[in-house]
């Protein structure tokens, strides 16, 4: 039993450093959101400014777009020239996504200063295309309603978590040529 721990040590230490890293920041993520946001950020800060951020570039994209709070779910309308198109959940802020990048960056620690950086980086281009995401899809669910379930459930996921990978494999590369 000790030879396959000695055998497989890097195998095991990726994984339970991902495990740990991705429970103590999913742990974090659901006392924040336990916090009571109150009206002016409702139905949570980093929901709300993502919903916010989603409206001020679909109008920059030539449309009329409006947000306001659901009425009966912690979730924003999204409204594109008077039609109500999307709700903005609190699973659409990327965060979830940034965790699970974070962790795996972290698994492949190569040192603070690279590390840290590598996650902030990669978090802000995550948000950031998540927006521009939210947008299109908002804009395509307007324009192409008949085409909610692709663009939804396989097209714009497809968009985030190609992201993701493509980070992960660009940090992996960059691990290995380091390590030869």
């Amino acid at each position: 039993m000790i030879q396959l721990i000695r055998k497989y040590k890097s195998v095991l230490l990726f994984i339970l450093t991902f495990l740990g890293v991705y429970l103590v920041l999913s742990f974090l993520y659901t006392q924040y959101l336990n916090i009571d946001f109150s009206e002016s950020y409702y139905p949570d800060y980093i929901t709300h400014r993502v919903a916010e951020q989603s409206e001020w570039l679909i109008d920059k994209m030539g449309y009329s777009s409006i947000i306001e709070p659901h009425d009966l779910e912690p979730s924003m309308k999204l409204f594109i020239e008077g039609v109500f198109v999307a709700r903005v959940v609190e699973g659409c802020n990327a965060i979830s996504v940034i965790i699970l990048f974070a962790s795996f960056v972290l698994a492949f620690f190569q040192g603070w200063g690279k590390t840290f950086s590598f996650i902030c980086i990669g978090s802000v281009l995550i948000y950031g295309i998540n927006i521009l995401r939210i947008a299109i899809l908002s804009i395509g669910l307007y324009t192409y309603p008949e085409y909610k379930a692709i663009l939804h459930d396989i097209v714009f996921p497809g968009i985030i978590y190609g992201l993701v990978v493509f980070l992960w494999v660009f940090w992996v590369s960059r691990f290995k040529k380091q390590k030869s």
